[in-house]
């Protein structure tokens, strides 16, 4: 059992930019900064929006442990068989319990055991439950068995990430927000030891708005025609944190950002 742990967490794939990204360059980046244990948001990589299971067998294939997504996991139906079967597949947790899939999921790192949450804000989102009771309900089920968990949180406030983070700081190892596809500079770790990032960012076309053609953003903006978005189909760049981990405690130790350019 060693005494730290380092979790790699990347932010929305998107489109196939993304996926050849993942194809490319996550081995590379996992061997770069010795990361022992992968999470990667899918939840955009079928060309923005959804998830297949043919994009979730190649982000697990070149490295991801755990992929988490948000409030356009459901978009394909084909993913739903899936997300019931493969329990380290999530879907935010605080939908309601019928729906397909699991919000959480604990994997084996180097003898140690490692929980992630995936949850989904609902400020200027969907209506769904409450990612606070929620949250707190799960972690106190995954604290029986680790005292190491990372929460991806999907959400589009910024005020519903920092409080959701502070709620549980010292209870879990990282509260990491994604969503919005713009990495944020304000990583740190809290007062009690929780590691603390609002977005992580995409694995997506930079240089675009939020990994889409920025010409049809423009004319959307102009208009207000809701006009359909489309993928920039430029190289990637892999956006996501590299947080370290004292693995007795679940405290965490550092957070730094990560930026790779792909291919």
């Amino acid at each position: 059992m060693s005494d730290k742990i380092k979790a790699l967490l990347l932010g929305d794939v998107v489109g196939q930019p993304g996926c050849r990204a993942i194809f490319t360059s996550l081995k590379k980046v996992v061997k770069e900064y010795k990361a022992d244990v992968v999470m990667v948001n899918g939840e955009n990589a079928a060309d923005g929006f959804g998830l297949t299971p043919e994009n979730a067998q190649l982000i697990f294939s070149n490295g991801a442990d755990v992929i988490t997504s948000g409030n356009h996991i459901w978009q394909k139906k084909e993913i739903y068989p899936l997300l019931d079967s493969k329990e380290n597949l999530l879907r935010p947790l605080n939908y309601p319990k019928k729906v397909p899939g699991h919000g959480s999921c604990i994997v084996n790192v180097k003898g140690t055991k490692v929980g992630f949450i995936n949850l989904q804000g609902r400020v200027d989102m969907f209506s769904i439950d409450c990612p606070f009771v929620a949250a707190k309900e799960e972690v106190r089920k995954l604290r029986k068995e680790t005292n190491i968990i990372l929460i991806d949180f999907h959400a589009e406030n910024v005020e519903e990430k920092e409080a959701l983070a502070l709620y549980l700081d010292g209870q879990v190892s990282s509260v990491t927000g994604t969503h919005t596809h713009i990495q944020t500079g304000d990583y740190r770790i809290l007062e009690k030891g929780t590691a603390y990032m609002t977005d992580i960012g995409m694995t997506g076309p930079m240089h675009t708005v939020i990994g889409s053609r920025s010409d049809i953003a423009i004319k959307r903006q102009q208009t207000q025609v809701p006009l359909r978005m489309e993928i920039e189909d430029i190289p990637a760049t892999i956006n996501g944190a590299l947080i370290t981990i004292d693995a007795k405690s679940g405290k965490a130790l550092e957070i730094i950002p990560v930026n790779y350019k792909s291919l």
